[in-house]
């Protein structure tokens, strides 16, 4: 009987891992230096989340981030499906690392805030892995002057916007 109970609860706890971690989701963090006009975009994400979307992302690759096919095609993926706009004008973003790490993918851009903007109204846009999780979820935090705001998307929605007051 004790070994059946043991058993038992050797399985439960092997299921459990599988549980905690039932939807799918990445982090984006924009920051914006007031003083400088500095933007860092960084986009973080589960490995296991991403290798299913390289079958579409990077179809001439194999769907692994130990091809470097496949991780320039994600790269280049999130640069072409994000947009950062301050007060109307898109920021030109540049890819400055990609840090493989396990099951943790950090993948950041830097751009400069346009000349003549306030960084007072930020729009951003996204729409990563479209067709691959359907319960795909991207929070951004966008961060200023000791400010956080945040945003969720799921596939499909459209661009929103935060203002960060003066």
């Amino acid at each position: 009987m004790k070994r059946l109970l043991l058993s038992a609860l050797l399985v439960l706890g092997m299921a459990t891992p599988a549980l905690a971690h039932r939807g799918h989701d990445g982090l984006t963090v924009v920051e914006i230096d007031g003083v400088s006009g500095a933007v860092r975009v960084e986009h973080r994400f589960a490995a296991h989340d991403v290798e299913p979307a390289l079958v579409s992302i990077a179809p001439g690759a194999q769907p692994s981030l130990d091809d470097p096919a496949a991780v320039a095609a994600l790269e280049d993926h999130l640069a072409a499906r994000f947009r950062l706009d301050i007060d109307g004008r898109t920021v030109a973003l540049t890819r400055t690392a990609t840090d493989l790490a396990g099951d943790n993918i950090r993948i950041r851009f830097a751009g400069q805030v346009p000349p003549g903007s306030s960084a007072h109204q930020i729009t951003v846009d996204l729409d990563f892995f479209p067709g691959v999780h359907d319960d795909q979820e991207q929070q951004v935090n966008i961060r200023s002057a000791g400010v956080t705001r945040s945003l969720v998307f799921r596939p499909g929605d459209a661009a929103r916007s935060v203002r960060l007051q003066p």
